[in-house]
Formats: C-alpha cells, structure tokens, sequence
C-alpha cells in the first residue's frame, strides 16, 4: 500500500458511483492501492445527499470508502482553511485545506471553484 497522492473531490466520487465504466473510475482504477483518498468532509457531503433508508447506496458509498481509504480532517487542515479566502461552498474550501495540508493533488471536475485556492494542485479525473 502506497501513500495518498490524491484526494478525490465530492462530485469525482459521485461519478465513480454512478458510473463503473467512466473516465473517473477508470482513472480510479490505475491507481495503486492507498494511493487516492477522501476526507471525511467528502463523506459528510455524499451521506447528506443520500435518501433516506436506502441501504443499496449506503453499501455503495461504504464499498467506495474501504477501497480509497478516509483522511480526518484536522487541526492543521482547519488552520489553513482559517486562511483560504471565503467563498460560497464551504465543503469546498475544508476539502481545498486538507489537500494543501496533506500535500495531496485534489482530483475535481469542479477546478473553478478552486482557482484562487493559492499552491493546490488540481487534476480533472471525469474528462478524458
């Protein structure tokens, strides 16, 4: 098992849900074991959106988590989130923290909503 060199965005999870055959599971797929990851922020935001009682996505969403592994977030990520300038979308900007904190490529289809996130590396895994 590697190190985490990424970590996967709410909306690259959702497509790796929903989709067993696009660009982001495939991605997904070529990685080496440990080597993407989510935050629990990311958990957070896919368990909210979920309807309630409907275990088969549950088992999805748990199945998707045991193969990329959760980062916590923490106190390091909750201080350079302190000093991400504010913007609509505050998952966004607890998960941008926690790439910058961990040293991680943050994997989005959403690379707007980041652009002035100063030093995150971004990769857009839902084009090909």
């Amino acid at each position: 098992m590697t190190d985490p060199a990424y970590l996967l965005d709410t909306n690259i999870c959702i497509y790796v849900l929903r989709d067993a055959d696009g660009p982001a599971t495939r991605r997904l797929g070529a990685c080496a074991p440990g080597e993407a990851a989510a935050s629990t922020v990311t958990l957070t935001e896919i368990l909210r959106g979920l309807p309630a009682g409907d275990s088969r996505e549950r088992r999805q969403v748990d199945a998707l988590f045991r193969l990329v592994g959760l980062l916590p977030f923490d106190e390091v990520a909750a201080r350079i989130c302190a000093a991400i300038p504010f913007k609509r979308g505050t998952y966004d900007r607890l998960i941008a923290a926690q790439a910058l904190a961990c040293d991680l490529i943050l994997v989005t289809n959403n690379e707007r909503d980041f652009s002035d996130v100063s030093g995150l590396r971004i990769e857009n895994w839902a084009i090909e």
